[in-house]
């Protein structure tokens, strides 16, 4: 008798402080960003690889990589107040090549999700003097040559150099023009599906600038509205190609700073092409120029002579279905060779050419992915990467000789693993973090070596103890015509195996995209353990075309956008209703952008599997996104009008049975409203009932103030209701396989049953 009480007494202290463990809230999330980590911003390595700068309350202070001592201020915002028109806060800031001059700008605004324009300052170091690049106003992207004696920028379309010691400004270009001539940056389209917004470079003898110049003239017109309580909202409108619609004509110019004379390269094509890179070489009269066709899957490089403009082929690439364009070029100082990873042998991996174009070198091989590349030390002979050797789910970071003779293993770790090195490549900070564990940042040395932790985001981890999270778990199945997939999932707070359990899945699904690693998940790891508190399995499948397992899977989807990646994610609901624990009567997706196009094709093309979506600002209808990316995986709907209509969700809305939210930013200058627009109105022509939320002046982030706390209410109350509250609790009967049905006021008791039985 007295065992039993002892037994009682320690299975009600063990339930008390459970059931103390305190609920995540939305305002947590979204409002008091209690959960919101430490983030260790990038380093910005000094010459000597062994200090550093960080930018901390408008000052710019000096740290030992070592010993993280702060060996003083290099800059004060305060103490240069007032000065040439500076307020005395410091946007963003970067150092000469000698570090003896340091540009900084101020009051900076965005444009797009790139570009930026802002005041700047060159402050010289040595003799505490501070200059404006350009009092007359906010100008983009002011960049030292790496002499340190000249500044380039951009203003209202157009190129400039001003020299620092007469204070002379050069005008290069004088036909830049809003919505028509662009010269220095990129139009919306290659800012967004490139991923750069600078468009000029500075060659190394700081002599010569090689920009583009783009005429967007031809290019239709796209407007949104803004409504900002005026009596008239306010119209923006911007160039934006569509699929199959003119594209910016763009060139490639090179101006000399002494002659002051501008040659244009010769890389015009009869064909409609991109040149989505340019980059030179060691020598400073070669300028390397990326020319790829309109389809995507031809890609030159190509050395333009600096005088001329004439160029000569140094290397061609051709694959069946497209190219992703990178970063991943780097000519190395003999002159003689340079740096290229590639995906020719069905992996992407890292290559040794020479000048001549002839392949010296496969650096890694396997059957695994190079996942992001560090750089070249060349004094060691060596390169650093990152990779998922190990597993598609998780990230390590290595180095290999320039001949690809030897290996090692910098960082190994399980998990996820993401590095910057110093800039003489003796130390890197690793960002470390597991998909049960926060993000880490440590100090190691050349050798892999552990030399100090920065930050081990230990409140994060008091959080989840304190809140009670789920651990996430991982687990593979494979479909009908045999294809492994993986998947993770969270179950409920006091999981119990004979309970059936509503389901959200979590999808974004885009070509090569990723969201089954074994990573940190950021402030949606606590959304997803917050309706794990309230009772739902979370789950997350990554469909065929996603990224870290190869070519051939990543790539499979050519053509046909939204077809496999769906039936995959049919399948893995089909999966997960067929566990035990799983109400099949109760199985909703939710995502945004990508993700959102994805949730809205399975409820209409799974609505026999599928009872609820949300879709955040998804495309709709692949005609209404741009000509880059679109062409990219599908060609032109003329090219290819089967892949756009029987994967576009416009076409499918008679096919809706079960519940429907689409969300979407009136001022979303990516994904369009127009997509949403297009969608309700085929709902209501087929007299669907749906549900929908739009956000005003909010672009496709829908992000600002309190605007995600409204966000994630409206999902979390549409999922309470559509999901969770339906009024019946279905539990498995032991040794029949059959399926009680308990009214939701016996709930109580079960629960209070099961939890005895359980002690």
């Amino acid at each position: 008798m007295t065992k039993k009480i002892i037994l009682w007494s320690i299975c009600l202290l063990i339930g008390s402080q459970i059931f103390a463990q305190k609920l995540i809230t939305l305002d947590d999330i979204w409002k008091n960003y209690t959960f919101y980590p430490a983030y260790v911003s990038g380093f910005n390595f000094q010459n000597d690889g062994q200090h550093y700068t960080r930018l901390e309350h408008d000052a710019i202070r000096q740290y030992d990589l070592l010993t993280e001592q702060n060996t003083g201020v290099v800059l004060n915002g305060d103490d240069i107040e007032g000065k040439e028109g500076f307020n005395g806060h410091i946007s963003d800031y970067s150092f000469s090549e000698d570090e003896s001059k340091i540009v900084i700008s101020s009051e900076t605004e965005a444009i797009y999700r790139h570009s930026t324009r802002a005041r700047y300052f060159v402050y010289d170091v040595k003799n505490k003097s501070l200059t404006s690049v350009f009092p007359e106003g906010k100008i983009r992207y002011a960049t030292l040559n790496p002499q340190g004696d000249k500044i380039a920028f951009v203003h209202q379309n157009n190129l400039y150099v001003k020299d620092l010691k007469s204070n002379a400004i050069t005008q290069i270009t004088k036909d830049g023009k809003k919505n028509s001539i662009i010269n220095g940056a990129t139009d919306w389209v290659y800012e967004e599906e490139f991923s750069f917004s600078v468009g000029f470079q500075w060659a190394p003898d700081g002599k010569k600038i090689a920009f583009y110049r783009f005429d967007e003239s031809a290019v239709k017109e796209f407007t949104y509205t803004n409504y900002n309580d005026d009596v008239y909202p306010e119209y923006v409108t911007f160039k934006y190609p569509k699929v199959g619609e003119e594209n910016s004509k763009v060139t490639i110019h090179i101006y000399d700073v002494k002659k002051d004379i501008t040659t244009r390269v010769n890389s015009f094509v009869n064909e409609d092409h991109y040149i989505p890179r340019i980059k030179w070489t060691q020598d400073p009269n070669k300028l390397c120029v990326f020319r790829m066709n309109r389809h995507q899957n031809k890609l030159e490089l190509l050395l333009a002579n600096a005088k001329t403009g004439k160029t000569t082929l140094l290397l061609k690439e051709e694959n069946k279905y497209y190219i992703d364009i990178h970063d991943n070029l780097t000519f190395l100082k003999d002159g003689k060779h340079f740096i290229w990873t590639s995906e020719q042998s069905g992996w992407n991996h890292i290559y040794l050419y020479d000048m001549k174009g002839r392949m010296q070198y496969q650096i890694t091989k396997g059957k695994w992915e190079v996942t992001d590349f560090y750089g070249v030390d060349e004094k060691r002979g060596l390169v650093y990467y990152q990779a998922a050797e190990e597993s598609p789910l998780e990230r390590q970071i290595y180095a290999a000789s320039i001949k690809g003779k030897r290996k090692q293993t910098i960082y190994g770790e399980k998990g996820w693993a993401s590095a910057q090195f110093s800039s003489t490549f003796d130390y890197l900070v690793v960002t470390h973090s597991t998909i049960n564990s926060p993000t880490t940042y440590t100090v190691y040395d050349n050798n892999g070596k552990e030399v100090r932790t920065i930050e081990d985001n230990a409140k994060q981890v008091a959080n989840q103890e304190k809140y009670g999270v789920s651990d996430v778990e991982f687990f593979t199945f494979s479909t009908s015509t045999d294809v492994k997939l993986n998947g993770w999932m969270i179950k409920p707070a006091f999981f119990d195996p004979e309970k059936k359990y509503p389901v959200l899945m979590y999808v974004y699904g885009g070509p090569g995209s990723q969201q089954v690693m074994d990573r940190w998940k950021g402030q949606n790891y606590w959304w997803f353990q917050m309706l794990a508190q309230k009772g739902f399995i979370v789950a997350c499948v990554d469909n065929r075309g996603t990224g870290g397992r190869g070519e051939a899977f990543k790539k499979m989807t050519y053509l046909q956008l939204g077809k496999y990646e769906t039936e995959d994610q049919i399948e893995a609901a089909r999966y997960l209703a067929d566990l035990d624990y799983v109400d099949e009567s109760r199985i909703g997706i939710f995502g945004w952008s990508y993700g959102g196009y994805m949730s809205s094709l399975c409820l209409l093309k799974g609505n026999d599997v599928f009872k609820a979506a949300i879709a955040v600002a998804p495309v709709t209808n692949w005609k209404w996104y741009d000509s880059i990316y679109t062409e990219r995986y599908m060609r032109t709907e003329k090219e290819n009008p089967e892949g756009y209509h029987e994967n576009s969700p416009v076409y499918f809305t008679n096919q809706l049975k079960g519940n429907y939210l689409l969300v979407h930013g009136l001022s979303d200058d990516n994904v369009h409203f127009q997509n949403s627009a297009e969608m309700a109105k085929e709902l209501i022509k087929n007299n669907k009932q749906f549900e929908t939320y739009y956000y005003p002046n909010k672009n496709h982030g829908i992000y600002g103030g309190l605007t995600r706390l409204h966000l994630y209410t409206k999902m979390t109350n549409f999922l309470m209701e559509k999901l969770k509250n339906t009024g019946v609790n279905k539990k498995r009967v032991k040794n029949t396989g059959s399926l009680k049905i308990i009214p939701n006021q016996q709930k109580k008791k079960m629960k209070s049953k099961r939890r005895q039985e359980k002690y």
